[in-house]
C-alpha cells in the first residue's frame, strides 16, 4: 500500500522539508514554512496516490515536423534577438533594472505586432490602464489595436485570457501577480514561481505567447526561483548605463535562435529606437591618438560588434590601489593585470586601475584579453596605440595567445569602419583577404615589445 507523507515549502526561499518548523533552516526567515499537500510514495508502478495516468504518445528522432511559424515585429533588433521573429505558444522572461525602458519596449512591441495582424493583450499589474495609455500617446502609439487590463488576479487573468483568447500576453510583471492558491505575499518565491507555471502552461495549451517581466535583484538576476528561468522558452536581459542613451537587449537564453544575441537601442523622447550600425555608434567621437583606448573587434551572438576600452593607469596614495571596472568582469581583469606582471613583467603595484567600455556596453567575451592588456599597456605608458587598428585576442595563464573563433567576420566589420590595421593571436585565419594589415603574435611578451617598445 502507497504511503502518504507531507512536505513543507518555506514561503521565502522555496526550500522543502519534510517536517513543519517555525524557522526556515534554508534562509532563516520566521513563520515562512507552508504545507504543500500529500504527495503519495510507494513501490506501485504507472501510479500517484493509486490512480494511473494517461499514456504518452511517443517519436523518435527521425520524425518529421514542419518548421515553427514566426510573426515578425518589424523591429528588427528585437526580431534578431528572438532568432528571427515571435514563436507561437513560447513563453518569453524579459529582465532588467528599474526605469530601464522594458515597459517602453514591450508597449512599442505589442503595438508593433498588432499590426503584424496578432491580437495582443497587454496586462498591467504595475500601473492603471490610464498611465499604460498616456505612455502609450507619448509614444505615438495612442491608435495602436491593444487591449489594456489592469489586475493582479492571476485566476482573473487567466480567465480573461481563455474567453478573449489572444495571439499574444504581455504581463508587466510576474512579480506583481498574486495567485490565490498560495498562501503568501505577492512577489514571494511561491506566488513566483506559480504565476509563472500557471501563465507558461496557458502558453503551450492555448498556442498563445506569453512575455513576462521580470525585476531584478541588486545583483542584477531576475527575482525569484530560478526555476522561473528554467520553465521559460527565451530569457531577455534589458541591459545599459543611466548616464547612456544606448540600450543592449541580450538574449541569455533562446530554444529558437542564437543565445547571446544582442539588439542594440537608442533611448529618445519618443521612445526606444533601432540602432542600425552599433559598432558606429560606440565609436563615435573617438580620438584616435589618446593613450589608454584600444578598439576591440568582438562578436555577440551572430553579430560583429566593435566597441572601445579605455583605460586610466595613475600613482596611487592608498596601500591597496583601486581597481574599478565599467562593463566588464573585475576578475577577469585581476587575471590580465597578474599575467602582464608574471608573463611580460609589467607591474601595476602602486598603481590605481580604472576600466571602461564606451557607450555603456557590457562585454563577456574572454577574446576581449587582448584588447584589455593593450589599453592598460597604453595607459601605463603613455603611448597610443597604432592609428585605425583594432585588437582580438584570448590570453592564457601562461602568457600565450589563443585563436579565437570567426575572425574574418571581425575583420570585415572593422573594415567598414575604416580600420587598416589589426593585431591578433597566431593560428587565426589570414586577413590579407580583408584588405587589413594583420600583425600576429604567439605570447603576451612579444605583443608588449613589438607593439610599445617595452622589455
Amino acid at each position: 500500500m502507497a504511503k502518504s507523507t507531507t512536505s513543507y515549502s518555506c514561503s521565502a526561499c522555496g526550500n522543502v522539508t519534510t517536517k513543519w518548523s517555525g524557522r526556515c533552516e534554508a534562509c532563516g526567515e520566521w513563520n515562512t514554512i507552508v504545507e504543500d499537500g500529500g504527495l503519495s510514495v510507494g513501490p506501485k508502478k504507472g501510479s500517484i496516490g493509486g490512480m494511473k495516468g494517461n499514456g504518452i504518445k511517443l517519436t523518435d528522432l527521425a520524425s518529421q515536423e514542419a518548421p515553427l511559424p514566426r510573426t515578425h515585429s518589424g523591429i528588427d533588433e528585437l526580431d534578431r534577438v528572438l532568432g528571427g521573429g515571435l514563436v507561437p505558444a513560447s513563453a518569453i522572461l524579459v529582465g532588467g533594472d528599474p526605469g530601464i525602458g522594458k515597459s517602453t519596449l514591450l508597449l512599442q512591441a505589442a503595438a508593433r505586432f498588432s499590426e503584424a495582424g496578432l491580437k495582443v493583450l497587454y496586462i498591467s499589474g504595475e500601473e492603471a490602464s490610464a498611465q499604460v495609455r498616456m505612455r502609450a500617446r507619448r509614444l505615438g502609439l495612442g491608435s495602436a489595436n491593444v487591449q489594456l487590463g489592469a489586475d493582479t488576479n492571476l485566476r482573473n487573468i487567466l480567465t480573461t485570457m481563455d474567453t478573449e483568447k489572444p495571439d499574444l500576453v504581455i504581463i508587466d510583471s510576474i512579480q506583481t501577480m498574486w495567485a490565490d492558491t498560495v498562501e503568501s505575499a505577492p512577489g514571494s518565491v511561491s506566488q513566483v514561481r506559480s504565476a509563472a507555471h500557471e501563465l507558461t502552461t496557458f502558453a503551450k495549451r492555448k498556442g498563445a505567447s506569453v512575455i513576462l517581466v521580470g525585476h531584478v535583484t541588486k545583483e542584477g538576476q531576475i527575482a525569484g526561483p530560478r526555476v522561473v528561468e528554467h520553465m521559460v522558452d527565451t530569457v531577455l536581459y534589458f541591459e545599459g548605463e543611466r548616464g547612456h542613451q544606448f540600450r543592449i537587449l541580450r538574449a541569455v537564453k533562446n530554444r529558437f535562435g542564437a543565445s547571446d544575441e544582442i539588439g542594440v537601442f537608442e533611448m529618445s523622447g519618443h521612445g526606444l529606437e533601432e540602432v542600425k550600425n552599433p559598432s558606429a555608434l560606440f565609436l563615435t567621437d573617438r580620438e584616435n591618438t589618446a593613450p589608454g583606448a584600444a578598439v576591440f573587434a568582438g562578436i555577440e551572438g551572430t553579430r560583429p560588434l566593435l566597441v572601445e576600452f579605455q583605460a586610466l593607469v595613475a600613482p596611487s596614495p592608498l596601500s591597496q590601489p583601486r581597481r574599478t571596472v565599467v562593463g566588464w568582469d573585475s576578475g577577469r581583469l585581476s587575471m590580465i593585470l597578474a599575467v602582464l606582471e608574471a608573463r611580460a613583467g609589467i607591474a601595476f603595484s602602486g598603481l590605481d586601475v580604472y576600466l571602461n567600455v564606451a557607450g555603456g556596453m557590457r562585454v563577456n567575451e574572454p577574446a576581449a584579453d587582448l584588447a584589455v592588456a593593450a589599453a592598460l599597456l597604453s595607459a601605463r605608458e603613455n603611448k597610443p596605440l597604432a592609428e585605425n587598428c583594432v585588437v582580438f585576442g584570448e590570453l592564457s595563464l601562461s602568457g600565450a595567445l589563443r585563436a579565437v573563433p570567426q575572425t574574418e567576420n571581425r575583420l570585415k566589420e572593422a573594415q567598414k569602419l575604416g580600420f587598416t590595421r589589426g593585431i591578433g593571436p597566431v593560428g587565426g585565419k589570414q586577413a590579407q583577404v580583408c584588405g587589413i594589415d594583420m600583425a600576429q603574435m604567439s605570447d603576451i611578451a612579444s605583443f608588449v615589445v613589438e607593439t610599445f617598445g617595452t622589455t
